[in-house]
């Protein structure tokens, strides 16, 4: 079964709830290699974007995408605003009214592209890109074999989950945490952490 918009809002608001609910332990992860505001910004982000939603009349995903990318960026401080707002805005181009699940694996593409564009970062750096690309890798493989919406969702959710896992043992080369060099290493990095939250939403919206 295809998704449409009232999927993208459940995964809008169960985002919310996430950065919410760990709003501290995001917190608690920044400070130990970053500036300490990532859990705050993100809670604060999504606050903003519900506010926004109440009050927007959106009738596709792509309208809902749009509406998250503009607040993000102008609501969110730090890298992570404009990083994240450029995965919603890539999203937003390329999703479609009805979403099937290659749609979504294109989907996920395309937000991941977008954050190692703007961020100008790769894999391996200790950033939201070690949970975004493989998600985008996994979604496509389970798109490729024939999983469905729920399925694909899974996928990206897992290899996201399992990217900001083993950001744990890297050494920053980018971002604020690269100032701590080889003291960087032991710790998970704050922007892949939420964006697993982020895509765990999305498919707790789908069930």
């Amino acid at each position: 079964m295809a998704l449409g918009t009232d999927w993208v809002l459940q995964w809008t608001a169960l985002a919310a709830q996430a950065a919410h609910e760990h709003r501290v332990e995001l917190i608690e992860l920044d400070r130990a290699i970053g500036d300490g505001d990532h859990g705050e910004n993100l809670d604060r982000g999504f606050t903003e974007v519900e506010k926004q939603l109440e009050s927007a009349t959106v009738s596709d995903p792509a309208q809902v995408f749009r509406t998250i990318a503009t607040t993000l960026i102008s609501k969110v401080g730090g890298a992570s605003g404009p990083l994240l707002g450029t995965a919603y805005l890539r999203m937003s181009s390329s999703a479609k009214e009805q979403l099937e699940p290659g749609d979504l694996a294109a989907m996920i593409e395309a937000a991941s592209q977008g954050i190692q564009m703007r961020g100008k970062a790769t894999e391996g750096e200790k950033t939201m890109v070690d949970a975004w690309a493989p998600a985008a890798r996994a979604a496509a493989a389970a798109a490729a074999s024939g999983a469905d919406c729920l399925g694909v969702l899974e996928a990206a959710s897992k290899a996201a989950t399992d990217g900001a896992e083993n950001t744990r043992p890297m050494v920053a080369t980018k971002g604020r945490a690269s100032y701590l060099g080889e003291r960087s290493a032991g710790h998970l990095d704050p922007g892949a952490v939420s964006s697993s939250y982020i895509l765990e939403a999305a498919v707790r919206a789908a069930l």
